[in-house]
């Protein structure tokens, strides 16, 4: 038998956000946030081409699912990192 090949783990998924001006999620893929749980900023590789600038968010969404949102700061756009 062929040992199966590892696959990365919680990948990010392309997301549809809506926010607040603030920026914080009150939908994600249509489904709305009952509670920020967290929030917090990623930013590395500064000194790259490809700087990595992130802002995060662990939402739980009126469904009770437990969902990891990030956006790209640099591209303006969302992912989701676990959940939905």
């Amino acid at each position: 038998m062929r040992a199966s090949r590892a696959r990365p783990l919680n990948q990010p998924r392309a997301a549809v956000v809506e926010a607040r001006v603030d920026g914080t999620p009150v939908r994600v893929n249509r489904q709305p946030v009952a509670l920020l749980r967290e929030e917090w900023r990623v930013v590395d590789r500064w000194w790259t081409e490809e700087p990595v600038a992130r802002r995060y968010f662990e939402v739980v969404l009126q469904s009770g699912e437990n969902v990891v949102v990030f956006r790209n700061e640099t591209r303006g756009c969302w992912f989701t990192q676990r959940g939905a």
